[in-house]
């Protein structure tokens, strides 16, 4: 058997899902976009997308709930300055396809943008070979799936006597993406991508608290194996029986201490979303027109990175048609660099970096984060504890909020501890983190060794749009913290 080059087997994957059905062919998506490109523009594409996506949740012992959908359609857009017209039809059809086209081609009334010439032959666009093209859904039957959730709970069940109540989740989706534009690109992907979660609820004394694991990536249900789903429960179990312990939190100014892996979604949120692109253009980020100086403390590399294997937010192509890549925002303290789609980048007068992201055929692209993560310094773990006089060791965060034009965030801490003296006290509970992302940035005064990506569970909104992330870091402290807490 001769095997094709993966970016073409990709291509005839999406082909054979999108096009060849509905009697498409490239000629005709090239005519669509020849009948955007009729008025002004400066760019258009053609967005298909093909999702089968399952859930199967797991409470009291039992599979309550499963659900199965299919989804599928096509975006249109054309782009005329800083202008968009979009639209999208579930119909997969040469019709739809040519009254959506005339529809967007509108923006340009006023011929305020240049002509933009559709190529004829496409283009097959370069792209990387991240992740398997399978289907994660058929890598296990529905008798395995159920069988997967109940070994989960007796697992937590049989960890400590003090879980009363196991809920677990599990869910699948084959993602077949292809991007026509006006350029002659053309390009395509298969998405794998399966996540299982876990929350269990501890009861000592008539207290009941809860912990929760869980992970995922872009490969199929096979990698559930049982040494994982143990980890993803001693997580679980662990940050319950902790909270059962826990003491209201001290408040004030102090130092924190954040833990590896998932604490990233600190930096995630109060610095990775003022470095997207839109955000810098309009001027309305705290890092705005700041490339070249220095926003953090030296030390402190911060990159979104798109081509990590297997990862939840890593792409082959975005959904732009560009290749994903590893790109250096932050380089030793000093801002190098935005996060792009290509709307944005040709406004800013750079390249495009590979995060032009959409939620699903029926919405835009704009620049969204990856897998955004901090590199490892040189300090272990137990030495910058060890250096806490007085403050907060988070290892593990709940829900947050940030605002993007002054950067200012708040998040609470699912797992905390207090430390005084260089040891660790106590385990606290109720404990918000409160700060200007920026700022915080120019106080990290030590970093760690370990630094660690999360185990893939990230989910990233935006203007109600929201696409599968990866966060990391290593252990890191910051110092002059706000911690508000009930103490």
């Amino acid at each position: 058997m001769i095997s094709r080059e993966p970016t073409l087997e990709r291509l005839a994957v999406a082909k054979s899902l999108l096009l060849d059905p509905f009697g498409l062919d490239e000629a005709k998506l090239a005519n669509a976009l020849r009948v955007i490109g009729e008025h002004r523009i400066d760019d258009a594409d053609l967005y298909f997308q093909y999702t089968r996506s399952e859930g199967w949740s797991l409470e009291e012992g039992i599979v309550k709930s499963g659900s199965f959908g299919i989804d599928q359609g096509v975006g249109v857009r054309a782009v005329a300055g800083e202008k968009t017209a979009f639209a999208y039809s579930d119909d997969i059809s040469e019709a739809a396809l040519l009254d959506a086209a005339r529809t967007v081609r509108t923006i340009a009334a006023g011929g305020q943008s240049r002509r933009v010439k559709v190529a004829g032959a496409p283009t097959v666009a370069g792209s990387r070979v991240l992740y398997a093209p399978m289907d994660p859904i058929a890598t296990l039957d529905s008798t395995q799936k159920v069988a997967l959730l109940e070994r989960v709970e007796k697992m937590a069940r049989a960890k400590d006597p003090r879980i009363v109540q196991v809920m677990a989740g599990l869910a699948g989706e084959y993602d077949v993406v292809m991007v026509a534009r006006a350029d002659g690109t053309i390009a395509a992907d298969v998405r794998p991508l399966v996540r299982l979660s876990v929350t269990v609820i501890a009861e000592q004394n008539g207290r009941r608290e809860m912990g929760s694991g869980g992970g995922g990536g872009r490969f199929g249900f096979g990698y559930f194996h049982d040494s994982v789903l143990q980890e993803y429960v001693d997580d679980a179990v662990n940050a319950a029986l902790t909270n059962l312990e826990s003491r209201p939190a001290p408040a004030g100014e102090m130092t924190v201490v954040l833990g590896p892996g998932w604490p990233g979604v600190l930096l995630h949120e109060a610095i990775g979303h003022g470095l997207e692109g839109d955000f810098n253009r309009k001027g309305s980020s705290a890092f705005s027109g700041r490339i070249g100086e220095r926003v953090a403390a030296p030390g402190v590399t911060v990159l979104d990175d798109g081509t990590l294997p297997d990862r939840r937010g890593s792409l082959n192509v975005d959904d732009e048609g560009n290749a994903s890549q590893r790109n250096v925002l932050i380089e030793d303290g000093i801002l190098k660099g935005y996060i792009q789609d290509s709307l944005n980048a040709r406004l800013m007068k750079v390249k495009p970096t590979g995060n032009g992201r959409r939620e699903s055929y029926a919405h835009v692209p704009m620049p969204r984060m990856t897998n955004t993560y901090m590199l490892g310094g040189d300090k272990t773990p137990e030495e910058i504890v060890a250096s806490l006089k007085r403050g907060l060791y988070a290892v593990n965060f709940g829900g947050g909020q940030v605002d993007i034009t002054s950067g200012k965030f708040v998040f609470s801490a699912s797992e905390a501890f207090w430390v005084e003296n260089g040891k660790i006290q106590y385990p606290v509970k109720g404990a918000t983190i409160i700060g200007n992302g920026p700022d915080a940035l120019t106080r990290v005064s030590m970093i760690g060794n370990d630094m660690r990506l999360d185990t893939g569970v990230g989910t990233c909104g935006k203007e109600g749009q929201s696409v599968p992330v990866g966060v990391g870091q290593p252990t890191m402290r910051i110092d002059g913290m706000t911690v508000g807490g009930t103490a």
